[in-house]
């Protein structure tokens, strides 16, 4: 997901005003990418201002080092799926489950746009869990969050009755996330959406009272 922090616009009053990105958010959306192409550890500073035109210096004004940089595109990437998440899910024009569904079709569309790359915290998840306690605490924080949002929606699911009183809404979403990143990780092999639809179809099929077969 792209976008994530204000843009400086500049200009005279010949020329039409264009955005400017400042230097940190240069620098972060840069980083978003390569680190979804190549991963961290094959992510090189050189290359980042390269892709930038920046100088070393500017990194360096805004991170320490390579691991800051990479939490700070972690805390960047995570607000605005954030942001994303709470606007789909305080929507009540739409009941609960729709409301989870719709915020997962518009990241499925941000992985059509960008090419498949995935998610950032299921790429570096996989990379770096095993190798770094700072990478997989930062990681986990961000799935809990996203979980524990979508579970407050599934508590309301429970409530109206849309899904089973018998349902663990906190379980339900835990098994959501793992099961979205499950398929992005497919999607991204194939560069192909189907693994993504296919699950977030069986998964609220599955558990809506509504949408069973045979429910009139």
């Amino acid at each position: 997901m792209r976008g994530i922090l204000a843009s400086e616009p500049v200009g005279d009053d010949n020329q039409a005003m264009e955005p400017v990105k400042p230097t940190k958010q240069r620098l972060v959306d840069a980083g978003l990418r390569l680190l979804l192409e190549h991963g961290y550890n094959s992510l090189g500073i050189q290359a980042l201002l390269n892709a930038t035109e920046l100088p070393k210096g500017s990194f360096y004004h805004h991170f320490k080092d390579k691991q800051d940089f990479a939490l700070q595109v972690i805390d960047a990437y995570i607000t605005e799926v954030h942001g994303v998440l709470d606007a789909c899910l305080i929507d009540t024009r739409h009941p609960p489950l729709a409301r989870v569904r719709n915020f997962f079709e518009i990241v499925m569309q941000k992985y059509r746009e960008e090419g498949y790359l995935g998610c950032l915290m299921g790429g570096l998840g996989q990379e770096l869990s095993g190798t770094s306690d700072v990478f997989r605490q930062k990681i986990e924080w961000c799935f809990l969050s996203i979980s524990e949002r979508i579970a407050s929606c599934f508590e309301e699911a429970k409530a109206r009755g849309d899904i089973p009183a018998t349902s663990d809404p906190k379980q339900m979403a835990d098994l959501l996330v793992d099961c979205w990143e499950g398929a992005a990780l497919r999607s991204r092999l194939r560069k192909d959406p189907l693994s993504l639809t296919n699950m977030l179809d069986f998964y609220i099929q599955s558990w809506s009272i509504n949408e069973r077969p045979g429910k009139a």
